[in-house]
This record gives C-alpha cells, structure tokens and sequence, in this order.
C-alpha cells in the first residue's frame, strides 16, 4: 500500500492559495485514478484507489499546514505504511514557479508541514515532490504571498505543475523513485 500526501490548509479561505498546491496535486491524482476523496478520518479526507496491484491512499491532511505530520502519521499507523512508501507534495518557495523537484529524503527545509510530518514520523526518510511557487517580489512578507492566490497567468504555470506533478505521483507507484527523479527532475 502507498500513500501520497498533499499538503495545504482546508478550508474555502484557502482553496487555490499557493500554500495548497498540495491539495491542488491531490484532486489532480484523484481525477486521473477515477478515486472519491469521501473518507473523513485520521484528520484527513483521503480515497483509496487501486492502480494496478497496488493499493494507493490518496490524503489532504485537514490538521491546518503546521500539523500535517499528524494526519500523515496516523494514517500510516492504520493502514501499517513504511515511510519508504510515502510521497509528500507540497509547495516550495525555494524553486522557481512551476518547476518541480523530487527528492528521496531531506530537512524540512524551513517548511513548517515538512518540519511536522519529520517530528511525527520520526525520520525524514520519506519521499517528497517539491512544486515551485518562487518568492515574493518587494516587501511582501512570506506568510502574504504563500497564503494569496495566483494571477491568471500564474494559474496557468501552475496548472501545467500540478499535472506534471501528478503525472510523477502515479508513476511512483510502481517504478523506482529514482527512475522517476531521473524521469522528471529535468
């Protein structure tokens, strides 16, 4: 069984805000593998979908970003889910708009649902897939900018990101994650 878990924050104040791209990955994932995010439980709102032999929970931590971990970690504990069959989607201010970075492991790299998710598993060995939403321009202060919503332009960028993003999700499934970083870290 794997688990792909997109962080955001829920709620419709924050629906399509850059810090829920995440989510955005998640309903992508769900549309393409035809699963129902219908389950409420474990702090979250998953489906499970099977794709091939494999079983696949798809998971929106609804615990608010800085929590994620939680949710995560409680759903592994139920369905008995090794970090190694864990991918976490989340959105990065480090990478330029649009760009994608897979990585196998890591530090939170100042990201708050990271830095939970590390806490609450207990390790940081757990797969991840980066989504670049770049930086504030000017004076505009981080917490702003990561809670606003992208211009229409930008929506569009990013519309193409939570595809390829979900396109190296599925994949991941059954294939080496190092094939697939090879495959998408371009």
């Amino acid at each position: 069984m794997k688990l792909i878990a997109g962080l955001g924050n829920p709620g419709v104040k924050y629906a399509e805000t850059r810090h829920n791209i995440g989510f955005d990955v998640i309903d992508e994932l769900a549309k393409q593998l035809g699963a129902e995010l219908t389950e409420a439980k474990h702090k979250g709102i998953y489906g499970i979908v099977r794709k091939g032999t494999e079983k696949v929970i798809l998971l929106k931590p609804l615990t608010y970003m800085n929590l994620s971990g939680e949710s995560i970690s409680e759903v592994m504990r139920y369905y008995s889910i090794e970090p190694d069959d864990v991918v976490v989607v989340y959105d990065d201010l480090d990478l330029p708009q649009g760009k994608i970075r897979l990585r196998q492991k890591g530090s939170a790299g100042g990201h708050n649902g990271i830095k939970s998710t590390i806490a609450h598993l207990g390790t940081d060995q757990f797969k991840r897939v980066r989504v670049g939403i770049g930086r504030p321009d000017g004076p505009m202060k981080v917490v702003d900018y990561v809670l606003g919503k992208f211009s229409s332009d930008e929506r569009i960028v990013m519309n193409q990101a939570v595809e390829k993003s979900a396109a190296a999700c599925i994949q991941a499934v059954d294939h080496s994650f190092i094939d697939v970083m090879n495959d998408f870290n371009q």
